[in-house]
């Protein structure tokens, strides 16, 4: 059975389809990329994927809970990092893992253990009694992926984890995602812009047009449905979601992730 399973996802928010009949499944221990131009749905299906917003149709399950009858145990199975950024600046990594660790509901007897694992694993154990707002943009997405590890969900779901990163942080953040799926079978569903990031992290890929499934598969199998010799992920991207260079994503939309992006840089 897969992990996530959708079946006819759909979310309308009035007259507009964000999201149109999705059917996709991801085995346990894929990485998974959703791709797609601003306003393709990506953020929309992945809210309702970790429970946030709920479906208008179809149906989904994660780690073998429906998302709308199941919701708490949904929750409790997965680990979500948005775009938005959500260590508070004013507290050091430790505390703030510490509190994800309370919120999460974490034995008292194995929280200080597992932030201390969590820290070091994402080598930040040096900066883990300095104050987040000190940290780099890379060092704060490793941390909000380290909160999300602490309970060690059978699913992440990450929202553009590498935007407003210079290319040697975006490297690091890569590095530790694999790290995770290797060293714990961690199943990775993630969205990004990046599509030599998508190529390097994703087993496979789905590019969403207009709310659409446009196309789904291995990097390697999409590149080689438009010849293969020479031809990239960005051909590919462009060929199936459309030739504009922006599908007019919303103001609000252009707006968090230049907040964003100003944050982490």
């Amino acid at each position: 059975m897969p992990i996530i399973d959708m079946k006819s996802l759909t979310r309308r928010f009035g007259a507009l389809t964000a999201v149109d009949s999705l059917t996709i499944a991801v085995e346990a221990g894929e990485v998974f990329g959703l791709l797609g131009p601003n306003g393709a749905g990506k953020t929309t299906t992945i809210k309702m994927l970790t429970t946030l917003l709920p479906p208008t149709s179809g149906s989904a399950s994660v780690a073998g809970f429906d998302i709308v009858r199941q919701a708490t145990s949904v929750r409790r199975a997965i680990g979500y990092v948005p775009q938005m950024l959500s260590a508070d600046g004013a507290l050091t990594g430790y505390e703030n893992l510490l509190i994800f660790a309370k919120l999460y509901d974490l034995p008292r007897s194995e929280r200080v253990a597992r932030v201390k694992e969590a820290l070091a694993f994402m080598g930040l154990s040096d900066a883990g009694n300095t104050l987040v707002r000190q940290y780099s943009g890379g060092m704060i997405r490793r941390l909000e992926i380290a909160a999300s590890m602490l309970h060690r969900p059978a699913v992440l779901f990450l929202d553009e984890p590498t935007i407003g990163l210079d290319p040697l942080a975006r490297m690091a953040v890569w590095q530790h995602i694999e790290q995770l799926r290797h060293d714990y079978g961690t199943t990775i569903l993630l969205t990004t812009h990046f599509m030599e990031e998508a190529d390097s992290l994703c087993g496979r890929v789905a590019i969403m047009h207009l709310g659409k499934v446009a196309a789904i598969g291995s990097p390697a199998e999409l590149k080689a449905t438009l010849g293969g010799n020479g031809v990239t992920l960005d051909d590919v991207f462009v060929h199936y979601a459309g030739s504009t260079l922006d599908s007019g994503g919303s103001y609000r939309d252009t707006s968090r992730t230049r907040r964003t992006a100003q944050r982490l840089g």
